[in-house]
C-alpha cells in the first residue's frame, strides 16, 4: 500500500478520535445513527432505503465534523469575540441543523409507515 495513503489514513482515525473524545454532538449522532440503523435492519428496509439511511448518517456526520474544524479554526485564529467570527460559527452550525433536520425527514419517510403499522394494530 501506498506510504502517503496510509499516513492520510491515520490522520483521518485521528480525526475521528478527536471527534469522539471532544464532540457531545458527535457522539449523540453517532447513537441515533445507530439506532436508525438497528430499525432498518429490524423493519428489513429494501437495499435503496438503507442506502439512503446510510448515507444520511454520513451525511450528518461529515457536516458535524466540517462545523467543528471550522469552529477550532476560527477560535485558533481569532481568539477574542469577533461578529465576523461569529457570523461563521453560526452559518456552520445552521448547515449541521439542516443536515439534522434533513436525516429527520428521511426517517419519517422511511420509518414512518413501519411504525404506524405498530401502533395502530
Amino acid at each position: 500500500m501506498n506510504k502517503k495513503f496510509i499516513k492520510s489514513f491515520t490522520f483521518a482515525l485521528k480525526g475521528l478520535k478527536l471527534a469522539w473524545k471532544e464532540e457531545f454532538n458527535f457522539k449523540i449522532e453517532i447513537f441515533l445513527g445507530l439506532i436508525a440503523i438497528l430499525l432498518a435492519l429490524t423493519f428489513q428496509v429494501n437495499t435503496i432505503q438503507f442506502a439512503i439511511i446510510f448515507l444520511t448518517i454520513v451525511i450528518v456526520l461529515a457536516v458535524e465534523m466540517l462545523n467543528t474544524a471550522l469552529e477550532e479554526l476560527c477560535d485558533k485564529l481569532r481568539p477574542e469575540n469577533d461578529p465576523y467570527v461569529a457570523k461563521i460559527k453560526d452559518l456552520a452550525a445552521s448547515a449541521v441543523l439542516i443536515s439534522s433536520i434533513g436525516a429527520i425527514t428521511v426517517g419519517i419517510f422511511i420509518f414512518g409507515p413501519y411504525l404506524l403499522e405498530i401502533f395502530l394494530k
